[in-house]
C-alpha cells in the first residue's frame, strides 16, 4: 500500500474529478477533516464520504472556503458532520451533527466535580444511548411505525430533560444544553429521517487510512505530494467501499489512459 501511495496519480485524476462533480449532486454526505503536515506546516485533509465512496481533498485551511470548494456555495442535500463551527450556517437542506461527539461531551460532564454534573451527564448519556439503540433496531427491522412512535415519545422526554436539568447545569453542561435547544433540528434530524445515520462514522472511518499514512510518513514534503495523497486516498477508499480491487483499478486506469480511453472507467458507485 505504501508503494501505491507514493506513485503518481496521473492516470486516474479524471475519475477522481468525475467523482468530485458527482458528489455535489448527492442527497446526503458525511464530511470530516484531519490535520496534515506539509513541510512541517499544519494543513488539512478533508473527506466527503457516503456508503460507497470517499472523496479526499488537500486543503490549506479548516475554513468554510474548503467546504464550498467541495460542495459549492450551498448544498441541496443533508450534511452530516461533527459540531465544528465551520459547518454552522452553511446553506444546506438539513444537517445531522454527530451524536457520538455529543456523547463524548456528556461523558466529560460526568467527570466534573461540581454538584449535579455527574447525574446530569448520566441522564443525557442514557438518552443518547437509547437513541443509538433504537436507530440500530430500525436499521435491522425497517419498522417505520414503531420507530416513529418511539421518536415522538423520545422528543417529549428529551425536552423534559433539558427543562429539568437547565437550572442545575454548570458552565460546560449549560453550553451543551443550549446547543441542544438552539440546534435541536441538527442534533436530532435522524428522529424524523432515520435513513440519515445519527453519527458521522462513515467519514471518520474513511479518514483512518489518511491518519495512519500521516503518522507513518509524517505528512508530505510538498503540496504536490499532499494533493497526490488526497487523490490516491480517494481511489483506495472508494474502491474498498465498492468491493473493488485497488490494484486492478490502478492497472486498468493505466491501460485505458495510454489508449485515451480513461472515460471508460469510473469511481462513481453503482447502486442496486
Amino acid at each position: 500500500m505504501s508503494a501505491i501511495l507514493s506513485s503518481p496519480p496521473i492516470f486516474f485524476t479524471l475519475q477522481v474529478q468525475e467523482l468530485k462533480d458527482w458528489v455535489k449532486t448527492q442527497p446526503q454526505v458525511h464530511v470530516d477533516e484531519s490535520p496534515w503536515l506539509v513541510r512541517g506546516v499544519k494543513e488539512w485533509m478533508w473527506v466527503i464520504s457516503s456508503e460507497k465512496y470517499s472523496l479526499f481533498h488537500a486543503g490549506d485551511t479548516r475554513s468554510r472556503a474548503e467546504l464550498e470548494y467541495l460542495l459549492g456555495q450551498s448544498f441541496s442535500g443533508v450534511l452530516s458532520s461533527d459540531d465544528f463551527s465551520v459547518y454552522n450556517g452553511y446553506p444546506v437542506v438539513a444537517q445531522q451533527k454527530c451524536l457520538a461527539h455529543l456523547r463524548r461531551h456528556f461523558q466529560q460532564v460526568t467527570r466534573l466535580k461540581q454538584p449535579h454534573q455527574k447525574a446530569l451527564g448520566e441522564a443525557f448519556l442514557s438518552l443518547i444511548d437509547e437513541a443509538f439503540t433504537q436507530h440500530r433496531q430500525w436499521r435491522e427491522t425497517r419498522e417505520a411505525s414503531t420507530y416513529a412512535s418511539w421518536a415522538e415519545s423520545f422528543k417529549v422526554r428529551l425536552k423534559q430533560a433539558i427543562s429539568t436539568w437547565s437550572a442545575k447545569a454548570g458552565h460546560v453542561a449549560g453550553l451543551l444544553l443550549k446547543s441542544l435547544r438552539d440546534k435541536s433540528h441538527q442534533w436530532w434530524y435522524f428522529l424524523d429521517h432515520p435513513q440519515v445515520p445519527p453519527d458521522n462514522n462513515r467519514a471518520e472511518r474513511s479518514l483512518r487510512l489518511a491518519v495512519t499514512k500521516r503518522k507513518v510518513a509524517g505528512g508530505s514534503r510538498s503540496w504536490p505530494g499532499f494533493r497526490r495523497s488526497a487523490t490516491l486516498l480517494s481511489v483506495i477508499q472508494s474502491c474498498r467501499a465498492q468491493g473493488r480491487s485497488v490494484l486492478d483499478f490502478l492497472r486498468r486506469s493505466l491501460s485505458l489512459a495510454v489508449r485515451s480511453r480513461s472515460h471508460e472507467l469510473s469511481l462513481i458507485p453503482v447502486f442496486e
